[in-house]
């Protein structure tokens, strides 16, 4: 259920929700990874801080970006439709798009060993990546001139899309000129990895708790997913809430302008 508290925008949505008219931008698919790490008794998740030259400069946000033509992992799980709530190949794109992201922007991988006798995957996880071979794959993926498939073909891995647990689906309000249908997921952080600051578009990253990133400036749905994080103490919590979490229904926040030259975000 959809808290039905408004949101309050920052100036700069308010600026354009107030001088929006004319048409709506396109729908892009895209996909948002909460990647998580246990600390203690309790977890941490994973944000980076956008760089300021960018669209949302200064806000904290997660790995991810939109859907490209070649996310098209092969084979995956065959209750992503379902769990999205949309077709077959566009659910699978997102689920490519969601770990190709995640290796880009944080030099993590869900991968591991494929078994070339039954082309199964193993328990496994592809331990550190951190070598310079790695590197330069990471590099060719983020530049387009690798995919994602070629990478785990040559490698001789397959994705752990199983390591990737859906928990949200959120649509871009109607006055941004640039407009999302994004999934967020949360993701463990296998054991040997470790996430680094190599996306290019941050002005640096950091692990914290979900109330600790209270103060941290973020837009709406990145802060409505820390705060929903913030129910639980434990990773396993985490999962097993997210078994039972509706990523298939998007929100769809609407816009109220206000007497006094505000807006709020209504997400009911």
């Amino acid at each position: 259920m959809t808290d039905p508290t408004p949101l309050t925008l920052p100036p700069a949505l308010i600026k354009r929700a107030r001088e929006f008219t004319g048409t709506p931008a396109p729908v892009r698919d895209a996909a948002t990874i909460v990647l998580l790490r246990p600390t203690g008794e309790t977890f941490e998740l994973y944000v980076l801080r956008r760089a300021t030259t960018m669209a949302f400069g200064g806000l904290y946000a997660f790995p991810g970006g939109g859907v490209d033509p070649d996310d098209r992992p092969d084979p995956i799980r065959t209750d992503w439709p379902d769990r999205l709530g949309v077709p077959t190949e566009r659910a699978h794109a997102v689920v490519g798009a969601a770990v190709r992201e995640l290796f880009e922007e944080t030099g993590v991988l869900l991968a591991g060993p494929l078994d070339e006798a039954d082309r199964v995957v193993s328990e496994g996880v592809v331990g550190d990546i951190s070598a310079d071979d790695w590197e330069a794959d990471r590099v060719a993926v983020a530049k387009r001139e690798l995919t994602m498939t070629e990478l785990l073909r040559r490698r001789n891995l397959r994705m752990r899309d199983d390591l990737l647990f859906p928990w949200a689906r959120w649509i871009t309000p109607e006055f941004e000129p640039k407009r999302y249908d994004t999934w967020f997921f949360v993701a463990l952080l296998p054991e040997g990895q470790t996430a680094r600051d190599v996306s290019g578009e941050s002005e640096g990253t950091r692990w914290t708790g979900p109330a600790a990133a209270y103060g941290l400036a973020m837009l709406p749905p990145t802060r409505k997913t820390v705060d929903s994080l913030g129910a639980y103490e434990k990773i396993a919590e985490v999962i097993t809430a997210a078994s039972r979490r509706d990523a298939a229904t998007p929100v769809m926040p609407r816009v109220e302008l206000t007497d006094d030259g505000g807006a709020l975000l209504h997400l009911d």
